[in-house]
């Protein structure tokens, strides 16, 4: 098969998560850069497949021993059968249906025999049952265990069986599979989705010179039946799956150019300013005392210098701050640079600067 050569497109080489936000339920996803436009059509497609593709388990059924259909009271149970189910929606359960485990995403069944006695309504004359009280074993992880679902009054022995399924989106009770019903198993509708919200905005960011490409911010909230991480790593191989149908069309191989030309050119005038002193800047006598009481010796190892760090250095103020962002700012770069396609890190810069400078001097 003969190959076609396109121009290469810039792409992001890892994606970030902001830690100081991230939660069991809730994280913000940054991926730079992209080619304009590029933000919105990933953006988006992410977003539908999170909202509308992403499995958990839920509770699809009930049964209650001497509970024969949802209208009806239950003789010691302060809440009706009605209220109950509408509890049990709120039910979270986690569970990964591995590809090792045998018949792991069939449902199951979890069994309960509700039996309370008259020591346990002693202390107020009710005992509130809640999720974490049926559901025990290790079946299913219980997300929310302090869930109430109903409160019962009076000594009682009741058996009660929660069938627990995995799928996608919301299942009403008139689509669920009937397979296996026993008599007087109520059908419960199963809100599969663990996502709660999906919002994604794009920025614009600098790649050399260039300030059009597009940074592309998603956050997450789940339920915590599955973690921010996870569906959005779910997400985007079941997006890849849809693609693969649509590149088995292809007639020719696609090589991307490394513009390479390009490439050195931009580090070549990116190596022109890193080099520069902190003397041969124009900052005020404190800022450079203070950078200079740092060991901060180049404009290098200072724009890879995260600004929140650049702030614990000794009589480092806002004001020495602001003025060397406005600086780095006119030389169009800034504090807390990522320079890894460059090869260029925190870790390194003294030593690609001394290179540099030696080859340089060399020629």
């Amino acid at each position: 098969m003969s190959s076609v050569i396109y121009d290469k497109f810039e792409m992001p080489e890892k994606i970030k998560i902001e830690e100081k936000t991230a939660t069991s339920t809730y994280a913000k996803f940054i991926a730079e850069p992209f080619e304009r436009g590029f933000g919105h059509t990933l953006g988006n497609a992410l977003r539908r497949m999170l909202l509308t593709s992403i499995e958990a388990p839920a509770i699809v059924s009930f049964y209650m021993e001497g509970v024969h259909h949802e209208y009806m009271a239950v003789p010691g149970i302060v809440e009706d059968v009605t209220n109950i189910l509408l509890n049990l929606k709120g039910a979270m359960l986690r569970k990964l249906p591995l590809s090792d485990v045998a018949s792991s995403r069939e449902s199951k069944v979890v069994h309960k025999m509700l039996d309370i006695s008259q020591e346990d309504l002693a202390a107020t004359g009710s005992k509130v049952i809640t999720l974490g009280d049926l559901v025990t074993g290790g079946e299913f992880d219980v997300v929310n265990p302090e869930l109430p679902i109903f409160t019962v009054t009076q000594p009682m022995v009741r058996r009660i069986d929660l069938k627990v399924a995995i799928g996608r989106g919301f299942v009403p009770t008139e689509r669920q599979k009937s397979d296996g019903r026993i008599v007087d198993e109520i059908l419960i509708d199963a809100i599969f989705s663990p996502i709660r919200l999906v919002n994604y905005y794009v920025e614009n960011t600098r790649v050399g010179q260039d300030t059009d490409f597009d940074r592309l911010i998603l956050e997450v909230t789940t339920d915590g039946r599955v973690t921010p991480k996870e569906a959005v790593a779910f997400a985007s191989k079941i997006l890849m799956e849809h693609l693969a149908a649509f590149e088995k069309m292809e007639e020719y191989d696609i090589i991307y150019e490394e513009a390479s030309s390009q490439t050195d050119n931009d580090l070549d005038e990116l190596m022109s300013k890193l080099v520069l002193g902190i003397n041969e800047i124009e900052l005020s006598v404190r800022s450079t005392n203070c950078l200079n009481g740092a060991s901060i010796e180049t404009i290098g190892e200072l724009v890879v210098m995260p600004e929140p760090k650049l702030l614990q250095f000794r009589n480092f103020g806002k004001k020495s701050l602001n003025e060397i962002k406005a600086k780095l700012s006119e030389m169009g770069l800034s504090l807390g640079m990522d320079l890894t396609r460059f090869g260029i890190s925190q870790d390194n810069v003294k030593d690609v600067i001394k290179v540099y400078l030696e080859e340089n001097k060399e020629t």
